[in-house]
């Protein structure tokens, strides 16, 4: 049976995030509030939990996962990124928005897009997500909430918990979370393209 936090959403107690991590740590799947939907989120390497996720979510080997990073320092670790698109996501981050980039080495080739070794990341903007990575010292494995069958991702942290309470080890509850998933900005081409419009406002950024 999963455990279950509720961690306040301005000011997370670091007990609970420190007993977070070590679920983490030792191979735990967690579900977790980011600005947009809640999320399944495990740590980088660790494949056993990332098949758990695939399970969960009945996802093929064609589903790409997301490394939701700290900051654009951290996103520079796992993705190559050039002027034009260091530019283009400062303006935008933290928020509720996925680029496609190319991936460094340091990413698992479990991960990457197999035709354009690319990968996901992101930068939300949420406290406890921010918190809970500083507690990490990492970026999350992570892709949304969103269970078979459902016509929507899951919002509400006590209804995850009764829905997956065999099949996680942690839910963390801070609220309410949204439906609408992230925009996806794809930074491996010029000029960039947005290929899922979501919470994300694009606005003018992209045509200039």
């Amino acid at each position: 049976m999963s455990q279950y936090f509720e961690i306040h959403p301005d000011n997370p107690q670091p007990r609970l995030l420190r007993q977070a991590v070590d679920i983490l740590s030792g191979g735990g799947v967690i579900v977790y509030p980011t600005d947009s939907c809640y999320a399944l989120g495990c740590v980088i390497g660790d494949k056993s939990a990332q098949e758990r996720i695939r399970r969960i979510r009945r996802l093929d080997d064609s589903h790409h996962f997301t490394l939701v990073c700290r900051d654009l320092s951290e996103i520079s670790t796992y993705a190559k990124v050039d002027d034009r698109a260091y530019r283009l996501m400062k303006a935008l981050t933290p928020g509720a928005y996925t680029f496609l980039l190319p991936a460094t080495r340091e990413v698992p080739r479990r991960l990457q897009n197999p035709k354009r070794k690319a990968i996901g990341l992101r930068v939300p903007d949420n406290t406890v997500t921010q918190a809970l990575l500083d507690a990490l010292g990492g970026p999350l494995m992570s892709t949304t909430l969103w269970l078979p069958g459902d016509t929507l991702p899951h919002t509400v942290g006590y209804e995850i918990r009764e829905r997956l309470e065999h099949e996680v080890d942690l839910v963390i509850d801070s609220g309410t979370c949204g439906v609408e998933p992230t925009t996806v900005i794809d930074l491996y081409e010029n000029p960039p393209r947005v290929l899922r419009e979501g919470k994300g406002e694009i606005g003018h950024l992209l045509e200039d």
